[in-house]
């Protein structure tokens, strides 16, 4: 029975039985039989139940951000701000279950219809890095679309997947119809993705598992939405407002202690002002508050694990520009950590997935594009600079699927969130999500 851990403290917080086959396949039954009364549910009526999801989170956001902040380490005030996201993804899907329809379409000699059917069941694998907050990304179109669920939470942070299902069963959605299993990924994710029930997977992780679920989904020819891992570039042209690019940089990386796929690890930087940036920004870095996840002050968190921490230390060896402080005593702590760089160091070409940023300094705006471009992933960006013109045609260059200029905001319910390249494909939010959640069928009728 494996123990649930806090790793601000490193206290076991629950012990959670595994689930098997045995039980992803009872799970799997469960949805394929409350599938057809669910899809049969008026869409008046889906979007009520969905909307009443959001309402019961947003009734309960200090309990779910208890949860999240203990089981994954989160300061309580992001993961407030997070489980907020989640009451709002499902409101914004409660209000898009009538609006994703279909099209009539002139032809000869009759009337041609397109309908958006659902798929049918759903296995739906999460991470835990953001595990209610992206679970809900999956569930709220899944469940709009008319399809029934069988979320799989990581093994390390499934808490707030099980208090997730009991509002579920709460707010009147059918017994069934969402289903949580625990357990590992290499026994209920493997089952979920081969087995001949599933319709579609919905898999948030690394690139390297993400090949793995492609490879595997293939044998059904299951639909697949795959969103992995990213390196993404914090562009900074030397006309920006370089206090605010700065100030605003940490955060970009440091949030949730850098285990983000969206994170702005490479921070590229116009060589005319390369010193004056890195000296605003170990200045910003400087003021980031790690500490207590309880703390109301608290900024960053720990990491995840012993495991990881290691993994992250692994990166950091060189130019070392700035390292902050952290905790004394239990925990897995990792400091700030700043790395100059060029984009052939490790650091720069693989995720680190900590705290850990690496500036480096381009030429011009053709040698920006080239060095951003310049690896595997593609999911997110920013791009600082005044020249409005400037901001366009770098945005059109940049191979990455989510960009912001003049921020470092990535994710909103209602717009679409996904990588180019190896970061994956397919849609998460926004009306563009409900597309990977369902088919289109063709009806021609003679008149």
């Amino acid at each position: 029975m494996p123990a649930v851990v806090n790793p601000a403290t490193e206290q076991t917080i629950a012990q959670l039985p595994d689930a098997g086959v045995e039980e992803t396949d009872a799970a799997v039954a469960r949805a394929k039989a409350a599938f057809p009364a669910w899809r049969a549910v008026s869409p008046t009526d889906r979007a009520r139940l969905i909307r009443r999801v959001a309402t019961l989170v947003e009734a309960n956001v200090e309990e779910l951000a208890r949860i999240e902040s203990q089981n994954v380490g989160k300061p309580i005030g992001g993961a407030r701000a997070e489980v907020g996201m989640v009451a709002q993804v499902f409101h914004f899907y409660a209000g898009a279950v009538d609006k994703h329809h279909g099209q009539t379409i002139p032809v000869a000699g009759g009337v041609d219809l397109t309908f958006r059917e659902p798929l049918g069941v759903v296995g739906l694998i999460v991470p835990w890095n953001f595990p209610l907050n992206i679970a809900s990304w999956k569930v709220g179109p899944a469940l709009a679309c008319g399809n029934t669920v069988v979320l799989k939470p990581a093994e390390l942070t499934p808490l707030s997947a099980l208090r997730l299902a009991e509002l579920v069963l709460e707010a009147g959605i059918p017994e069934g119809v969402v289903n949580v299993v625990v357990g590992p990924g290499r026994v209920v994710g493997q089952r979920l993705v081969e087995h001949a029930d599933v319709a579609k997977i919905g898999f948030t992780g690394s690139t390297e598992v993400g090949r793995s679920v492609m490879q595997a989904a293939a044998g059904t020819i299951k639909r697949v939405t795959l969103e992995l891992g990213g390196k993404s570039a914090n562009v900074v042209f030397a006309d920006a407002d370089l206090e605010q690019a700065a100030a605003s940089a940490p955060y970009a990386v440091f949030d949730n202690a850098g285990q983000d796929c969206c994170a702005r690890s490479r921070i590229l930087v116009e060589r005319s002002v390369y010193d004056r940036f890195a000296e605003l920004l170990v200045d910003a870095t400087r003021n980031v508050k790690v500490g207590d996840p309880q703390d109301e002050a608290t900024e960053m968190g720990p990491l995840i694990s012993s495991q990881h921490r290691e993994t992250v230390s692994s990166f950091v060896d060189g130019n070392t520009l700035f390292t902050g402080a952290t905790p004394s005593g239990p925990g897995f702590w990792f400091p700030c950590t700043l790395v100059e760089a060029t984009n052939d160091d490790r650091v720069a070409r693989e995720e680190v997935f900590g705290p850990v940023a690496a500036l480096i300094p381009f030429a011009d705006e053709e040698d920006a594009v080239r060095i951003a471009n310049d690896t595997p992933y593609g999911l997110s960006g920013s791009i600082w600079t005044e020249n409005g013109a400037r901001a366009m045609r770098v945005a059109r260059a940049l191979e990455t699927g989510v960009l912001s200029i003049n921020s470092n905001a990535s994710v909103r319910p209602s717009t679409p969130f996904g990588g180019f390249k190896q970061s994956g494909f397919g849609r998460e939010l926004g009306m563009q999500a409900l597309d990977g959640y369902s088919e289109v069928k063709n009806v021609y009728m003679a008149t």
